[in-house]
């Protein structure tokens, strides 16, 4: 089964974990043994091989560059120029990859219609992925006219906020709501056809962007706040607008939003029985919420700061998302609805929005 994955943060782990996404696994994870500056060092489960091995033929592909104040106890860089030049430099991983024949940009309907007639008539052991980029944050878009130059170069997707106060939106952990400069950028985002990522929108600026933006919205890695109640996590409200709009929700995989009472640092996959059911659990009640399997897809977020000791534990590498489609029938559904959830429903979105 094709799979599609809406959120993958593959250039941070490049540049910031210092990993080589073209080695294997095995090797990735050898050469951070010992290391204890990241929580995750050694427990990497994203290759572009193991996204081979999983048939994940398309992913959502992230820069990501944070500017924080002074006072901020999150981790980014010190002026708005300076996340730019870090999301200049992800972009240049990503050409590099290109150029390899890694990677393949989709940025239209005829390069995705393109992209599936290779990927699916293709045996070559090595297939060439298809990406389509998004930005996590905006807060290195130094401008509104910044925009312009991130489209021009592929950006397709946009997500004002990431955790906490955003020079644009307000994020995870944080309140308020977009303020002049999130509502020029939502406006430049709708004429220029990039996709709104609602993902990590705090309630005030998620209500005041869906007041505010026409066009077309996704949420590429979200979670229930009914099943997990935290301010990351949509309500069942926010959920009934973006489907209403037409969205697609990516389940993701980070195991501290699937289960409630976990606790960073502490809490472990296995004694909180965090598996890959649990994920068709938020699923499951988005459909109810929906009344069918047309606003549902996969967007793990794996390795996205987090390693094995925060993901499922039926999830050693992805591409062991293939367990899903066998996993959704014993559940209950049927072919047609594990063919939506697993690329159909990202693929008709892109192609509705394309079109």
């Amino acid at each position: 089964m094709l799979l599609f994955d809406a959120h993958l943060d593959l250039s941070m782990n490049a540049l910031e974990w210092n990993r080589d996404l073209r080695s294997s696994i095995t090797e990735i994870n050898s050469r951070e043994e010992g290391m204890t500056d990241k929580l995750d060092r050694g427990k990497a489960t994203v290759s572009l091989e193991e996204l081979r091995k999983g048939n994940i033929g398309i992913v959502v592909a992230t820069q990501i560059a944070r500017y924080v104040t002074k006072s901020s106890n999150l981790p980014g860089w010190n002026s708005p120029e300076q996340a730019w030049a870090q999301t200049q430099g992800q972009l240049a991983y990503y050409n590099a990859l290109e150029s390899l024949g890694e990677l393949s940009p989709i940025r239209n309907a005829n390069e995705l219609e393109s992209h599936l007639q290779y990927w699916n008539g293709s045996t070559d052991d090595k297939k060439t992925i298809g990406y389509i980029l998004s930005l996590e944050g905006a807060d290195s878009i130094v401008s509104v006219e910044y925009l312009d130059i991130a489209y021009n170069y592929g950006l397709r997707a946009l997500g004002p906020a990431h955790y906490g106060p955003g020079r644009y939106a307000q994020g995870t952990n944080a309140t308020g709501g977009l303020g002049p400069n999130g509502k020029d950028l939502l406006v430049k985002m709708e004429s220029l056809g990039i996709i709104l990522d609602a993902t990590h929108l705090c309630d005030d600026s998620f209500w005041e962007a869906m007041d505010i933006f026409n066009g077309s919205v996704w949420a590429s890695h979200q979670n229930c706040r009914s099943l997990v109640n935290h301010n990351r996590q949509f309500t069942d409200e926010q959920f009934k607008e973006i489907i209403r709009r037409g969205a697609v929700i990516g389940l993701p995989l980070d195991t501290w939003m699937m289960v409630p009472n976990w606790i960073r640092g502490v809490s472990d996959p296995i004694s909180m029985k965090v598996d890959l059911n649990v994920m068709i659990d938020h699923l499951v009640h988005i459909c109810s919420l929906a009344g069918n399997t047309n606003h549902v897809g996969i967007g793990t977020d794996l390795d996205g700061g987090y390693g094995t000791e925060q993901s499922p534990i039926d999830i050693k590498t992805i591409a062991d998302l293939q367990k899903i489609p066998d996993l959704l029938l014993k559940r209950g559904f049927s072919n047609d609805d594990i063919t939506k959830i697993c690329h159909q429903n990202w693929i008709d979105f892109l192609m509705n929005h394309w079109s």
